[in-house]
C-alpha cells in the first residue's frame, strides 16, 4: 500500500479524529479510504451522460435561516418532475433537515443537486445514488 502525506488544519483534524471515534474506524487511514471511496462513487455516477438514476438527497441548514426554506421551495417546484418525495424535519430546534427522493436523468439530478449546493446558508448536502 502507498503512503500519502496530506496537510490538514488542526481544527479539521480534531473534528475528523472525533468522527473516527464515534464511527468506529480503527484508524485515520481507514476513515480516509472510506471517504475517498464515497467521493469516487459520487464522481462515477456524475460522469454518466445517459440513463436514469435515483437518489436520496439530504440537506441540512440552520433552523433560523428561514429564507433558505423559501429558496428550497422554489427549487422543489422547478424540479418537481424529478422529485418523488420531500420530507422536512426539525432537529433540536437548531437545524432543518430536508430529504429529497428523486428519479430522473443523471443530468437533471446533478443540476438539482448543484442548485441546492449553490444556496447560501446550506450547511451540508449529501446524496446517495443508484443507477437504474
Amino acid at each position: 500500500m502507498t503512503v500519502v502525506s496530506i496537510t490538514i488544519p488542526d481544527e479539521l483534524l480534531s473534528r475528523f479524529d472525533e468522527f473516527i471515534k464515534t464511527r468506529g474506524y480503527y484508524s485515520r487511514s481507514e476513515a480516509f479510504r472510506d471517504a475517498i471511496r464515497s467521493l469516487l462513487a459520487e464522481a462515477e455516477i456524475s460522469k454518466l451522460k445517459e440513463g436514469k438514476i435515483a437518489a436520496t438527497i439530504m440537506v441540512t441548514y440552520d433552523y433560523n435561516s428561514r429564507d433558505i426554506d423559501l429558496r428550497l421551495s422554489e427549487i422543489r417546484h422547478e424540479f418537481d418532475d424529478a422529485i418523488i418525495e420531500n420530507i422536512h424535519r426539525h432537529v433540536d430546534q437548531k437545524y432543518c433537515l430536508e430529504i429529497l427522493i428523486v428519479e430522473g436523468s443523471n443530468d437533471r439530478i446533478m443540476r438539482l443537486i448543484g442548485r441546492i449546493r449553490g444556496l447560501r446558508g446550506i450547511q451540508q448536502v449529501k446524496a446517495i445514488y443508484m443507477e437504474l
